[in-house]
């Protein structure tokens, strides 16, 4: 619509241009308004987005000389090749040397290429400026959302403390499993969910997440969790990886012994890559983790931009996640 709108303005500032002069809407205008739209439409479509945005400044002096040879080009063949059988004549006299018809034409390829910039870099700023308020809005309600889940935990924790110091005399492994969900809680307590924290923290976290499903399940419980790297120097923002987790316990098969559930983290402090593959549960009616990985590249985005990679592969019998981040260090 933008581009249509700033379109409809210059052909309405070339039309104006025309009469005030004295000119009149003769056919040379109306080949010049097809060569601009033509420069015009390749400027702002291909040349500033894809290269002057990306900074490949060769590329963009190279696509500079193609708008010029568009215009030149499309000018040319309306004037000297169209117009000729169609009202008799051409706009430049029979004979003229193509590089004469160059020299006086490439001037008049900037009008549209300048107005494609000032458009493109227009609707650019508009366009970053209105994703950058969404993101602190997002970030705004991230925060609070994340707030508003501590007043409940907070009383969950003391309880589960006394239900500890009641099970204890009773039962060990059902105490174990009930400091291990202590731990669970502190730990969504302590740390901010936008603040960066110790990875070995998140490994204890997974750890303990993972020993309560089993202990839960016993036998019929198979996840192979493998750490590799050196994770005591690396930081990453807290809870950020047990929603794969999450997703595959309770869309996966976990009492295949053949086919467990595996996980993969590998890092370094510069470096984190965390990889979840499961065989698929046919008998899961609820297959909705659609909205789940949204919410995830949501946050890598508010927490992450432009440093994360995220890759989903199924292939209808096992999923697949694997999450790369360059961390800071």
């Amino acid at each position: 619509m933008y581009y249509l709108l700033a379109w409809v303005a210059y052909c309405g500032y070339i039309y104006i241009d025309n009469i005030v002069n004295g000119r009149g809407v003769q056919p040379y205008v109306w080949s010049n308004l097809m060569a601009s739209f033509v420069a015009f439409t390749f400027c702002f479509f291909v040349l500033y987005p894809k290269f002057l945005n990306r900074k490949l400044i060769l590329l963009f002096i190279v696509g500079l000389g193609i708008a010029e040879g568009l215009f030149i080009g499309t000018r040319w063949l309306v004037e000297e090749v169209i117009y000729i059988p169609l009202i008799g004549h051409g706009n430049y006299n029979p004979g003229t040397a193509i590089m004469y018809y160059i020299s006086d034409n490439w001037w008049k390829a900037l009008q549209p290429i300048l107005l494609s910039f000032i458009c493109w870099a227009f609707l650019e700023t508009f366009n970053r400026e209105r994703e950058n308020e969404q993101l602190r809005q997002d970030k705004i309600q991230a925060e609070l959302a994340f707030l508003k889940s501590q007043i409940n935990p907070h009383f969950l924790y003391n309880t589960l403390n006394y239900i500890y110091s009641m099970a204890y005399p009773v039962s060990d492994r059902l105490a174990d499993t009930i400091i291990k969900l202590s731990n669970l809680m502190r730990y969504m307590l302590a740390d901010n969910a936008n603040t960066l924290v110790d990875l070995q923290k998140e490994v204890d976290y997974l750890n303990n997440y993972i020993d309560i499903y089993r202990m839960r399940f016993e036998d019929h419980f198979f996840v192979d969790f493998k750490v590799t790297g050196d994770v005591g120097h690396a930081q990453i923002a807290s809870l950020m990886l047990i929603p794969f987790v999450e997703n595959a316990f309770k869309h996966g098969v976990m009492d295949d012994a053949q086919r467990p559930v595996r996980i993969n983290l590998k890092a370094n402090a510069q470096q984190l890559t965390f990889t979840v593959s499961n065989k698929i549960n046919r008998n899961q009616k609820d297959h909705s983790s659609g909205i789940g990985m949204a919410n995830i590249r949501r946050r890598l985005d508010l927490i992450y931009p432009g440093k994360y990679d995220l890759l989903i592969a199924n292939n209808g019998d096992t999923y697949k996640s694997t999450l790369s981040i360059k961390l800071a260090q």
